[in-house]
């Protein structure tokens, strides 16, 4: 098997880094091209960036730190990828073709659909063919109602859909990569839903991304050791010293673990 990812997942929500819980909750934590660096001596396997903004209002200007404003998301991905070496993916408000394309032309490496896959599968379709499988991820956000797990679209609006089912079906539609994230779990640090996971790597022959819930290194070591996940992200985890990147990688390694290395 192919030695697994680990990448950092970063939620931009106005244009500034937060902390989420469980999709609703946000902790603002600063400036993202500030964290850009750090990231970049850790030599991270690849950024996800997702923007949660619901209002479209952007505002990087710190003038205490110098800070230069930008005012929409496309200025600050092409920022980001300007001084960051790690494959960049972003997500978040992604409609069209062209919102596809504008991301990919300022720096973006892949995208993640949610909201229009879901409402249009042909999407799915139509961006592998325009811009290569490889550069589209479809982002599956899931939690559990009356303990039957079922996509939300968005993040905030539930759907019908299973999420192994829209894993499957979004792979025949021309996904190259899919991105799992449950929803009650994000922030928790209460571990991944390991059954739910490896249930949907099992399910489609496309790397799958497994996210929510990491609380200590001992969640990254589970769900890389009893899935088969290609890669293990996670959000908060990161944005503390203690539980920095290299310390992670390092832990599963010793933990027997295949890992990419630098």
């Amino acid at each position: 098997m192919l030695k697994r990812r680990l990448i950092p997942v970063l939620f931009l929500k106005n244009g500034l880094i937060v902390r989420s819980e469980t999709f609703s909750y946000h902790q603002n934590l600063g400036n993202p091209l500030d964290e850009v660096k750090r990231y970049n001596d850790w030599n991270v396997d690849e950024l996800i960036y997702v923007d949660i903004s619901r209002e479209k209002y952007y505002d990087l200007r710190r003038d205490d730190l110098r800070v230069t404003g930008k005012n929409n998301i496309l200025d600050i991905i092409r920022e980001i990828s300007k001084v960051c070496f790690a494959p960049l993916t972003f997500g978040g408000g992604i409609r069209t073709l062209e919102d596809i394309r504008e991301r990919i032309r300022r720096g973006a490496d892949k995208v993640t659909i949610n909201t229009a896959a879901i409402e249009d599968p042909s999407f799915i379709t139509r961006s592998a063919r325009e811009f290569g499988s490889q550069c589209i991820v479809v982002s599956i956000d899931y939690r559990y109602m009356n303990g039957a797990p079922k996509v939300y679209k968005g993040g905030a609006e539930e759907t019908d859909l299973d999420p192994v089912a829209w894993a499957v079906e979004a792979e025949k539609r021309g996904a190259g990569e899919i991105f799992l994230n449950a929803i009650d779990r994000d922030g928790m640090a209460n571990g991944y839903d390991v059954g739910m996971i490896g249930k949907a790597a099992k399910s489609v022959t496309i790397p799958v991304i497994a996210c929510g819930g990491a609380g200590t290194f001992r969640d990254l070591i589970d769900v890389a050791r009893n899935t088969t996940v290609s890669a293990v992200a996670a959000g908060n985890i990161f944005h503390f010293t203690e539980m920095a990147y290299p310390r992670a990688k390092d832990n599963m390694i010793r933990n027997g673990i295949g890992v990419r290395t630098n």
